[in-house]
């Protein structure tokens, strides 16, 4: 019995990642959800250990108001809240050097499908074609990318390393935290070894010419999106620099009660403890500027002339026949409210663009990508999914700068 319950649970889990991080829907059933293997050998035993650790209650005792002031410990100025107007604009323009006005570039949330945008990405340098973007933004799986986008056509080659080799053993292991049904210490462990030191000193470097780098996670107990500026980490250059920049990466990835929550040390007026930060989908698929520029009741403009959204799913309605069990009407359910909500967000973000005579382009998976996922991290479908952005970067048939017209309304057969 406690066999057939885990199983389930990792069933039901592995299918609400899939959906909730913008995965397609369907992919996963009861007889396809394969257990992540076991890693009673492996020697980052310390990582494990740390990622089961309960936290100690003296350090989750704080006010509404002391976390409204809290500062990362010796990391001053590297974060904001997403509806701060002067706070994003400060960010913007903090820099030694000139401040870029070029294409900005935002990547959504997608677990897996993530694979779309990374060969978007490698296609768009093929072609010739890629900009060298003032702005990047990632949430979630897209926040996985977003270094990488950042840095250009040369770490091309790892990124698609990163996206298309990634199996479910290097992402999480089947056994409960106190605050999630999964471990992700693998996930943590595959950062180490992804995110360098010269990457880091790379993305300092660019943020010193004035670029931005952003990547949004979700404060649990503030209730609200928090958005780190990448950039200001990596210009500390120390091994301190080098753990938040993994652990912001790792908590924008940590789907709520799925993974576990990523803590952050901080401090308010002389009082350390620690914020609760998880996947930064939950505030929304993708994060492009304050709240008040996309509704234009506040004051702030983009300062730029050109946006790009990629977004790591498909916007339509698919059919599928739903199965009368309860992971199969979660499933659908999960999948719709999901697409629906994106659509709703990149309405918004386009309406704003239009006002501000912005140049909105688009980028998703087209009705027509069908290939099926046997799993989680089928690398068959990741491959595919991988090779169909590319050959719509490279021909040039990715973006539309009106997005709404190209999802058809129709569901797919």
């Amino acid at each position: 019995m406690a066999y057939r319950r885990k199983v389930t649970h990792l069933t039901l889990t592995s299918a609400l990642m899939l959906i909730a991080c913008g995965g397609a829907a369907g992919a996963l059933g009861p007889a396809q959800a394969a257990p992540a293997r076991q890693h009673a050998s492996h020697p980052a035993a310390a990582a494990r250990v740390e990622s089961k650790s309960n936290i100690p209650d003296e350090t989750r005792r704080f006010s509404a108001q002391e976390d409204e002031a809290a500062i990362v410990s010796r990391f001053p100025d590297v974060r904001f809240f997403s509806t701060s107007e002067r706070d994003f604009s400060r960010a913007l323009s903090q820099t030694n050097g000139p401040s870029s006005s070029g294409p900005w570039l935002s990547l959504s949330a997608g677990g897996v499908d993530g694979a779309f945008g990374a060969g978007l990405l490698s296609g768009w340098s093929a072609r010739g074609a890629r900009p060298d973007f003032a702005v990047v933004t990632g949430v979630s799986a897209g926040a996985l990318i977003a270094p990488y986008a950042f840095l250009g056509a040369r770490y091309d080659d790892q990124l698609r390393t990163a996206l298309t080799t990634i199996t479910d053993a290097d992402v999480f292991e089947d056994g409960q935290t106190p605050a999630s049904l999964l471990d992700t210490w693998p996930l943590r462990k595959l950062l180490e070894k992804r995110i360098t030191p010269q990457l880091l000193a790379d993305v300092a470097a660019e943020h010193r010419r004035g670029r931005r780098l952003f990547v949004a996670t979700a404060n649990l107990d503030a209730g609200r999106t928090t958005v780190w500026n990448m950039g200001a980490i990596a210009a500390r250059g120390d091994d301190a620099a080098l753990k938040l920049f993994r652990d912001v990466l790792l908590a924008s990835a940590s789907l709520p009660g799925i993974f576990p929550p990523v803590y952050f040390d901080v401090e308010s007026n002389g009082h350390h403890f620690k914020e609760m930060h998880a996947d930064g989908g939950t505030g929304g698929p993708f994060f492009v500027g304050p709240e008040s520029w996309l509704t234009g009741n506040g004051s702030f403009r983009l300062p730029t002339h050109e946006l790009y959204v990629i977004v790591n799913g498909k916007l339509g309605p698919e059919f599928e026949v739903t199965p009368p069990n309860t992971l199969g009407v979660l499933g659908r359910a999960f999948s719709a409210a999901v697409k629906t909500g994106t659509r709703v967000e990149i309405a918004g973000a386009a309406a704003a663009s239009r006002r501000d005579a912005i140049t909105f382009k688009l980028a998703h998976i087209a009705e027509s990508f069908d290939h099926p996922s046997r799993g989680l991290f089928d690398p068959d479908y990741v491959k595919a999914l991988y090779d169909f952005g590319f050959r719509q970067a490279q021909t040039g048939e990715a973006f539309n700068d009106k997005p709404l017209t190209r999802v058809s309304q129709r569901p797919s057969q």
